[in-house]
């Protein structure tokens, strides 16, 4: 049994190593934030080292459902009542252009093929209708799907997403990567930072998502970590799902891939409190609830190849922290995405290098780290 991801498996990301004397930018952490972030500001002329613990993508990056979904971890309805009408349909809208963005950067690595959001009861059902109206009110693509026959469990009605993709991740963080490294970045894996006094540079961006705690104690109360695990299977006979899949707000998902393996995680919310955690283990409760739900799926429990789980980060409102950190000049933050990094990832990637060469954004004041943040 494989303990590692099927995606750092098939593709482990790296880039040839090189020196910079003097850089003006540290970013910590080489994942899908720190690669796009550090490309994006490479790009303006900016010399920029990327740090990780481990090697490249080889955190949440390299560790989740291989989901790119527009939009944040509430629901579009839901958004627009919390943040507000325009805040939500700009975030909605940059989220497609992102995936837009993404589906050119990760090439043969990402596949257009919609998403179908499920509900797996009538309460869920009733919800998930009131984000279907939603953003058909206010212009984006989605369907109401009734016909559900090629699922085993009783699920309630869906909406598909025809903008959202899958996208093997690993594969994607390799491009970043690449194209960082061609703008001149220089990456420094197996470095873990300790302190950030340690760093020498002019300015620091944190891009850690979950996995950054002890850095800063202002960031540890408003990141919380949470791990989500997740399986892969052999290939299987026949293909039976065309897009990802996801129910109950999202604690389920799966996929199956071009060669009909199937990759399925969530189930968290049975053991909730003990998968507030940074610890990267695999548990026995959530891994029974996975292959119990396999069976559910398929009518029988295939070969599971690969068990692995991954840390991401959550916060209270439910969207990330981008910006600089109050009361520490020269320290930036992009984290905190909920459980949806691969699309956000790459958004906040470049909005805080954006943030960090002066530029104004919209969504500056949304994901303002101040609004959660308390400087001690």
């Amino acid at each position: 049994m494989e303990t590692q991801p099927f995606w750092l498996e098939e593709s482990r990301p790296a880039v040839a190593t090189r020196d910079l004397d003097h850089v003006d930018i540290a970013v910590v952490g080489a994942g899908i934030t720190g690669c796009a972030c550090a490309g994006a500001l490479a790009r303006e002329g900016r010399r920029v080292r990327v740090y990780d613990a481990r090697g490249i993508g080889e955190g949440a990056s390299g560790r989740n459902g291989g989901f790119a979904l527009r939009g944040a971890a509430a629901r579009y309805d839901v958004a627009r009542e919390t943040y507000g009408a325009d805040a939500a349909r700009e975030l909605w809208r940059r989220t497609e252009e992102t995936v837009d963005r993404l589906a050119t950067i990760a090439g043969d690595a990402f596949r257009r093929t919609g998403s179908l959001r499920l509900a797996a009861d009538v309460e869920e059902r009733v919800e998930i209708q009131g984000e279907y109206e939603a953003l058909r009110d206010d212009g984006f693509a989605a369907e109401w799907r009734e016909e559900l026959s090629h699922l085993r469990p009783d699920f309630r009605g869906a909406i598909f997403h025809p903008r959202d993709g899958a996208v093997q991740p690993a594969g994607l963080v390799q491009r970043l990567a690449d194209l960082a490294a061609e703008a001149g970045v220089a990456f420094a894996p197996h470095h873990r930072i300790e302190s950030l006094e340690n760093v020498e540079a002019d300015q620091i961006v944190i891009a850690t998502d979950g996995s950054g705690r002890g850095l800063l104690p202002e960031l540890d109360e408003a990141l919380w970590p949470a791990r989500g695990q997740v399986i892969a299977t052999t290939p299987l006979r026949e293909r039976l799902f065309e897009c990802p899949h996801y129910a109950r707000h999202g604690f389920d998902y799966w996929q199956q891939l071009r060669d009909r393996r199937i990759v399925l995680g969530g189930f968290r919310d049975f053991s909730i409190l003990t998968e507030m955690t940074d610890d990267e283990s695999t548990t026995e409760p959530i891994q029974e609830a996975l292959d119990a739900f396999l069976v559910e799926l398929l009518g029988e429990l295939p070969e599971v190849t690969h068990r692995w789980a991954g840390i991401f980060g959550l916060t209270q409102d439910l969207l990330p922290l981008v910006g600089p950190v109050p009361g520490h000049d020269g320290v930036w933050v992009a984290a905190g995405y909920s459980g949806h990094g691969n699309v956000l990832g790459l958004l906040c990637g470049e909005l805080v290098a954006g943030a960090l060469l002066g530029r104004d954004d919209p969504l500056s004041q949304l994901f303002s780290p101040a609004r959660l943040v308390q400087h001690v």
